[in-house]
């Protein structure tokens, strides 16, 4: 009877911690997408600022970490960012990757 209720509490810590994964992935993907458009504006003059100093003021905004930012495209206009946040300590930080910008 110990035996599977040890088995039961360890599965139910795996399914945990697979669920804050999760939800970190989403956070992360949230956050750089939001900060992909607010960079996309910054870059074609509609926001003050420069594109990557706004895309990390909105990612750290909603608890990201900004690792990439990059202006693209022959105009300027396309920007593409790679955010990070963290997880459960057992984990790595879960990342996100978005681009705003005019179609190519």
């Amino acid at each position: 009877m110990a035996g599977i209720a040890i088995a039961a509490l360890l599965v139910l810590a795996v399914v945990v911690l697979f669920a804050q994964a999760s939800v970190a992935a989403s956070r992360a993907a949230t956050a750089a997408d939001l900060s992909a458009l607010a960079a996309a504006d910054a870059a074609r003059g509609l926001r003050d600022g420069s594109p990557c100093a706004v895309a990390a003021g909105v990612a750290a905004h909603h608890g990201a970490r900004l690792t990439g930012c990059l202006v693209q495209g022959q105009s300027g206009h396309i920007v593409q960012v790679h955010t990070e946040v963290d997880s459960v300590p057992a984990l790595p930080p879960a990342s996100g990757r978005a681009r705003a910008g005019p179609p190519p």
